[in-house]
């Protein structure tokens, strides 16, 4: 009774749907009344801040903000919400350069006792994009773009505090936030919904196109020594979410089967063009390490300098995204610095050169396969 009570509450959460907590009645039930408040709280709570609410950087259709988004709301609202504090271009609310140009929003990470500042600072000041919450919550336990959130909880804290500059939510706002997140509004399919309530997995669409064929081809989780192209994203973009590196990574690299951070080198090349900055590792110690990097992603949670980051999971590392509707979730990279899919193509084609070569025929397949992906 008790697991078939659990596994109905768990369905309702994710479906949005009232569930009877007492067995009496239909309405006004513990997880229904949670998800109701939690869309509220998400969608219109400013928590007596600078204006901002959740639904402020994520949008229903694509759970963040491109270029195109900040630049039409600046267009109609000027004075948006958005333009306000970090997502302006000195911080205090002047100047949407940045914003309409990247969609990236200024962080400011307070960062691993291992690793400061040039100017001994223990906080990173980096501009980087909106995740987008579809798929994301209920399917991915690696939160943010280092993974320094452990919860959707500590996730939603942190933003209401430094984001929308609010009051602290209680605990039962948090959970019911998350209650919120939880239902259908945040997938990207059915199949995305059925992965989370019953773990199956959709598997990799056929493809109809000659193109999208050969592009499949690339997200086959296969180990191919004769062909490296075939299976070359599913690298790092294996299982469901085709947001983890699988077995062919962990022979020929020696990564970790199901590693989730990974370095594709888009600080390295920094096409955002981001100043860069003075990092220090391990400060008054043997092995002090200055490095120069516009971002040093997870190595800022972790504190691992380059020279331990044997699988270049920390060091100018950031998380593998997933792929289920990434057609509709532009830009792309922590910065924010491919604003289409074709120039992540271009990235990685610059980035495997000259060990393996893309041509203009295989980006373009790829493109058309990852359009399939739901």
């Amino acid at each position: 009774m008790k697991s078939a009570y659990l596994l109905t509450a768990l369905a309702a959460l994710l479906t949005g749907a009232v569930v009877n907590v007492s067995g009496q009645g239909t309405s006004g039930t513990a997880i229904g009344t949670a998800v109701s408040e939690g869309k509220k709280l998400f969608e219109q709570e400013t928590f007596s801040g600078n204006g901002r609410t959740c639904r402020t950087c994520h949008s229903v259709q694509t759970g963040t903000v491109s270029p195109e988004d900040a630049q039409q709301r600046f267009k109609t609202h000027p004075d948006d919400p958005l333009f306000r504090a970090d997502g302006s271009d000195d911080g205090a609310g002047n100047g949407t350069t940045r914003i309409q140009r990247d969609a990236t929003i200024m962080m400011h990470i307070t960062l691993n006792a291992r690793v400061q500042m040039g100017d001994h600072s223990a906080i990173m000041n980096v501009p980087r994009g909106i995740p987008t919450t579809l798929n994301s919550p209920a399917l991915d336990p690696v939160i943010m773009l280092d993974g320094r959130q452990l919860t959707l909880q500590s996730q939603a804290n942190g933003a209401i505090l430094d984001h929308a500059q609010g009051v602290a939510p209680s605990a039962a706002q948090l959970d019911r936030i998350k209650a919120f997140e939880l239902t259908n509004e945040f997938f990207t399919s059915p199949e995305m919904i059925n992965l989370a309530r019953a773990g199956t997995d959709p598997g990799l669409p056929p493809g109809s196109t000659a193109s999208e064929k050969r592009g499949r081809r690339f997200f086959e989780d296969e180990i191919d020594f004769v062909d490296p192209k075939h299976g070359l994203c599913a690298g790092c973009h294996a299982g469901p979410l085709l947001n983890e590196t699988n077995l062919f990574a962990q022979i020929v690299f020696g990564v970790p089967k199901g590693t989730r951070f990974q370095n594709i080198g888009v600080s390295f090349f920094n096409d955002a063009k981001l100043p860069l900055q003075e990092f220090v590792f391990d400060k008054n110690t043997a092995n002090e390490l200055h490095v120069f990097s516009p971002d040093i992603g997870r190595s800022g949670v972790t504190g691992v300098p380059p020279t331990e980051d044997f699988t270049f999971a920390n060091f100018e590392a950031f998380k593998i995204p997933q792929l289920r509707g990434v057609k509709d979730t532009a830009p792309y990279f922590h910065d924010n610095s491919a604003k289409t899919l074709e120039d992540v193509m271009n990235h990685y084609a610059r980035f495997f050169f000259p060990f393996i070569v893309l041509t203009d025929q295989d980006k373009a397949d790829m493109v058309a396969y990852m359009k399939l992906l739901r």
